[in-house]
């Protein structure tokens, strides 16, 4: 239970003063509907409100404070003119100018022949000075509540900066004293206050430097947000561990004749992968593994070996991929094996409906099946295993933990799980999303893969392209064309992917084919199969085609828009061709002019082909949050750290929680009880329940 000193953060930003439902949706569409979500919405911005000129040192547009002499009034001609108010101080004359002003309210907030204090962006209009809407207008004897520094915070369309600075300043007054979660020596030693002082410091910006993530309030957050990560992992991979598992443990007669079925050795990478995979299935403690391997790298194999392994051991395997194409393309590719070996393997996705999903399960729960395939259906109600002993997940990062631990959950006794990324993580991050997990690389392409030619081509050029894929596809070769992401809706990715495959039908004839995400599963595998068979040889596609799709004829991949991808997104779509072993070519076209960022990344995936320091770099260009495209389920939501600049952070809170646990494993030290509270702020809610004691 949340402890009682957190209890006024969790509340409802519309219990504060003055914050109604219609600034509370405001406040919630921005920053979220908890004072926590408050306290977590740091500035981006300060305007510095100590410079106090006289009128006549201005000459350049800026923020400034004065004090006026308030001389008269000047309404506009009609309500649409703007009203002004001339202001004077010793050295020049200033209007101020209001539109859509009340007169009245006006007459009572500057009568004429008072002094105000002004604060506000003066600038020089023909031979005049004005100041538009100013920010502050206070009698004298009211200085001091003037702020000298103001923070600014990212907004939302109709909220203003001062209402949800105003709620800000009140959830600040709320903040309890929190016990001290952090080593005192390590707060020394980093020269950083307490929790409270560091996000009221945050919160109260005097210059640039203090908006940096390195500034030491910042950095001092970033490491409370880290550390609740780590230890909540840490403590997750504590329980998963030390729950005892099972010995999978099997002859290795199926194995051998799936590998004598297979047309290939592997390769010394997979070799070492598999054994240390079965290593983990061999212990009396359950595995949770992470395999990563480079786009084409060949993990499925090793992964089916595994799953061979367990039925040896007398267990079944399932295999869960993110969408029904990759999972009915997984069959197809398995199958062989599976027959080699002389074991059943069926699929399971939303499609089976009626009497073959009732056979299916039916067959699952009896243990006949020996290899599931699926979706998400695979942990729905009502899908029950005979003995489920090892479950792979595919391209783990769109799934979360939560997902993860309810897959295990159908199994009686606690089942190994490997999952599977062909998307290259970057250390820190594999840190933060995965470090619950033992982790296995797949380092480098199978033999015979070469490097696929990568061209950045202006799409003003976009005919010269059209013309060369005409001549690629006389000599019988495939390809795809993958249209751009637009505007974050799937309604026009498809409607581009539509026009794009009928102009192209118009220009390198009717074998073009269309895949999209919003087709009905029968008709996208129907142009799928049109293209493997050849009978269409060029594929329009939006980024449903990004993971998992296997055409080893496929040669020459075409990225449109390019510049408005992901830098993993668009490695993950290089690495459907060329996996016959023959020469391709990616041609990504960009709308110029190109910005620096765009260019960078498009000048990474140029110059290299391995996916680990494209993903370094992705994550140093985009950030962690749209290192995959879009966000997804398995990436946390940092709020405070950033994990391309706090790496070093992140390494200490690694170590930190690791040695947390070795000292106080169930956190009843006074410490530990503290950090049960940092678990609760930082809503890591459910590592707390995995906590021995309770």
């Amino acid at each position: 239970m949340r402890p009682a000193i957190l209890f006024p953060l969790f509340a409802e930003t519309s219990a504060l003063p003055g914050v109604g439902p219609a600034l509370a949706r405001l406040i919630g569409r921005i920053a979220g509907n908890r004072l926590v979500d408050l306290l977590f919405h740091l500035p981006s911005g300060v305007i510095d409100r100590t410079w106090q000129p006289t009128l006549s040192e201005i000459s350049e547009s800026r923020i400034a404070t004065f004090t006026l002499n308030v001389l008269d009034h000047i309404p506009g001609r009609d309500p649409r003119q703007p009203f002004r108010v001339r202001c004077s101080d010793d050295t020049s004359t200033v209007e101020l100018v209001f539109f859509h002003a009340k007169p009245d309210y006006l007459s009572r907030l500057l009568p004429p022949g008072t002094k105000r204090i002004v604060s506000g962006r003066i600038e020089r209009f023909g031979n005049r000075l004005q100041m538009v809407h100013p920010d502050h207008i206070l009698a004298p004897e009211r200085a001091e509540r003037l702020p000298a520094y103001e923070p600014v915070y990212p907004l939302t369309e109709n909220l203003s900066g001062k209402a949800l600075a105003k709620a800000i300043c009140k959830t600040l007054e709320k903040l309890p004293a929190l016990p001290e979660w952090q080593e005192k020596t390590y707060l020394a030693a980093r020269g950083w206050s307490s929790f409270g002082e560091s996000i009221r410091a945050a919160h109260a910006p005097r210059r640039e430097t203090d908006l940096v993530p390195t500034a030491p309030a910042r950095a001092r957050l970033a490491y409370d947000e880290l550390l609740a990560n780590q230890l909540a992992l840490a403590l997750i991979r504590e329980r998963l561990r030390t729950r005892k598992g099972r010995v999978l443990a099997g002859a290795g007669g199926l194995t051998a004749r799936a590998r004598a079925a297979l047309p290939f050795s592997l390769t010394d990478a997979q070799e070492q992968v598999l054994a240390e995979i079965r290593a983990d299935m061999a212990q009396p403690l359950r595995m949770l593994r992470l395999l990563q391997g480079d786009v084409g790298g060949g993990k499925t194999v090793v992964a089916m070996l595994a799953m061979l392994s367990a039925v040896e051991a007398g267990a079944q395997a399932a295999l869960m991929a993110p969408t029904e194409l990759l999972a009915r393309q997984h069959l197809a590719a398995l199958a062989p094996l599976a027959n080699a070996a002389g074991v059943r393997m069926d699929i399971l996705t939303g499609r089976e409906r009626g009497a073959a999903r009732d056979q299916v399960l039916a067959a699952l729960a009896e243990g006949t099946i020996n290899i599931l395939v699926g979706t998400h259906a695979l942990f729905s109600e009502g899908v029950d295993f005979d003995d489920l002993g090892l479950a792979v997940v595919d391209e783990q990062h769109r799934f979360g933990v939560h997902q993860r631990l309810k897959l295990q959950s159908k199994a009686e006794q606690p089942a190994d799980v490997l999952v599977m990324t062909a998307t290259p993580i970057p250390r820190t991050l594999a840190l933060t999303a995965y470090g619950d997990m033992d982790v296995s690389r797949i380092a480098g392409l199978p033999p015979g893969r070469l490097p696929v030619d990568t061209r950045l081509v202006s799409l003003e050029r976009v005919d010269e392209v059209v013309a060369h894929l005409r001549r690629a596809m006389a000599r019988g070769e495939r390809a795809y064309w993958v249209c751009p992401l637009v505007a974050e809706s799937e309604n026009l990715d498809v409607a581009a992917a539509e026009e794009r495959a009928g102009t192209l039908r118009q220009s390198v004839g009717d074998r073009v084919g269309l895949v999209h995400g919003r087709m009905k599963p029968a008709e996208r595998d129907a142009a799928m199969a049109q293209f493997r068979a050849g009978a269409a040889q060029l594929l329009v596609a939006t980024t449903v085609i990004e993971v998992g799709v296997d055409v080893p004829q496929s040669t020459i991949m075409v990225v449109e828009h390019a510049e408005r991808f992901g830098l993993a997104q668009l490695h993950q779509l290089r690495g459907r061709v060329g996996r016959g072993g023959q020469r391709a070519t990616c041609l990504l076209l960009y709308q110029s002019p190109l910005g620096e960022t765009a260019k960078a990344r498009l000048a990474t995936l140029r110059d290299t082909s391995d996916g680990f320091v494209i993903a370094e770099e992705d994550l140093r260009l985009r950030g962690p949050g749209e290192l995959l495209g879009t966000r997804q389920s398995g990436v946390p939501d940092f709020r405070l750290a950033d994990l391309a600049v706090h790496a070093e952070l992140l390494a200490a809170a690694r170590d930190d929680a690791r040695l947390i646990l070795e000292r106080d494993p169930l956190l009843e030290s006074a410490r530990g009880e503290a950090l049960r509270v940092l678990l609760y702020l930082f809503e890591r809610d459910e590592a707390v329940r995995y906590l021995r004691a309770g």
